[in-house]
């Protein structure tokens, strides 16, 4: 299949059965965090997924790859990474799989109807505007920092869309655990769940995972951690396996 390329783009490989993504360097790309949660996921065979905040669409393109699930679609408010997602689900023939839909995650529930997935996803901002240094470009700001949508409004549509019994799943930041815990629970989505993922072995953890269930009764399991690098330069096994190499 051929896709016209904008300028700045590139076509990278996913390693995972020929399939492509389209990104843009200088604006916006998929990073571990994205890959990781979609090998934390589980979608059931037959499933809807919804994933909130898609960016490119790599977390529907991949568990549409790793999964037997039905369907999955992206949720994206940037008009630029819609069409950017549109362009790669077409580029690899996964229409009848795969859709991308522009709008607001805060109205998510105008969108869609109530309990309609048995999975939601997200790789949401992890800063609010109180951490660290805001990126004068919105596009940029909006996927590090809570500017467009925070956490409990992620968790809110996650919520509502989800069919009792349905999974939610997240990646975000260890500092956030207690509150993430909290807001969790604030929306009957229980927590079920976890891993911490850490560069190194001897290191503090820079990312967790998260698997809740709506309406869930109170029991979580925290898995083994997730170590990333061997030693500086060299994943790990189960990276590797994760990454599809």
């Amino acid at each position: 299949m051929r896709i016209e390329l904008r300028e700045g783009e590139r076509l990278d490989d996913l390693r995972r059965g020929g399939y492509r993504i389209i990104q843009n360097e200088k604006l916006f790309c998929f990073g571990m965090d994205a890959v990781l949660l979609s090998g934390f996921a589980r979608v059931k065979e037959g499933g809807h997924a919804l994933d909130l905040g898609t960016g490119t669409g790599i977390i529907p393109i991949l568990l549409a790859v790793k999964t037997r699930g039905e369907h999955f679609t992206g949720l994206e408010i940037s008009e630029y990474c819609v069409d950017m997602a549109q362009r790669s689900v077409v580029l690899n023939e996964l229409e009848h799989r795969v859709k991308i839909v522009q709008g607001d995650i805060r109205k998510a529930g105008e969108l869609f109807a109530p309990a309609s997935f048995d999975t939601v996803t997200s790789n949401p901002p992890y800063m609010t505007a109180q951490h660290g240094l805001v990126n004068p470009d919105l596009e940029k700001a909006a996927a590090r920092h809570e500017i467009l949508c925070t956490l409990e409004d992620v968790v809110r549509a996650a919520a509502k869309l989800l069919c009792v019994g349905g999974h939610f799943y997240m990646v975000h930041r260890p500092f956030r655990l207690a509150e993430i815990i909290r807001v969790l629970s604030q929306y009957r989505l229980e927590p079920k769940r976890m891993q911490l993922v850490y560069p190194y072995v001897d290191r503090e953890p820079n990312m967790v995972l998260i698997e809740a269930v709506r309406g869930g009764r109170s029991r979580m399991t925290v898995e083994k951690p997730l170590i990333i690098y061997e030693r500086p330069g060299v994943y790990r096994d189960e990276i590797l396996e994760i990454y599809g190499y």
